[in-house]
């Protein structure tokens, strides 16, 4: 079973930038799906950032060109790089991860299968 492990939410005031680290234990090669998800209290898990394994990404209307995800296999690490923070991206970060692959037409419905234990980001306004 795959152990996702998230790091680098903080407080921040709104405009601020964070990055989130989600190490993987073994080789992330192993994990076609990748993504980032989010829930706000009182609300749903919500998808925010997904990437398979050609490369393709899906964001949130919400996050789009603020946010960006990246993989480093060599750390066998992805990251959530949030960038012009917002009172509404107030939310535990969750990590997931998934052997299965989807094309870039299903990454917004994709139901991972691990998940990390969630990271804190809030941001103040």
């Amino acid at each position: 079973q795959v152990q996702l492990v998230e790091s680098g939410g903080g407080l921040v005031q709104a405009g601020e930038s964070l990055r989130l680290s989600c190490a993987a234990s073994g080789s992330i090669f192993s994990y076609n799906l990748m993504g980032w998800y989010r829930q706000a209290p009182g609300k749903q898990r919500e998808s925010v950032a997904i990437l398979n394994s050609g490369g393709s990404t899906y964001y949130a209307d919400s996050v789009k060109d603020r946010f960006t995800i990246s993989r480093d296999y060599a750390k066998n690490t992805v990251y959530l790089q949030m960038n012009s923070l917002k009172s509404e991206d107030t939310a535990v970060y969750y990590c997931a991860a998934d052997r299965r692959d989807l094309p870039p037409r299903l990454l917004s419905v994709w139901a991972p299968r691990d998940w990390g234990q969630g990271t804190q980001v809030t941001v103040s306004s």
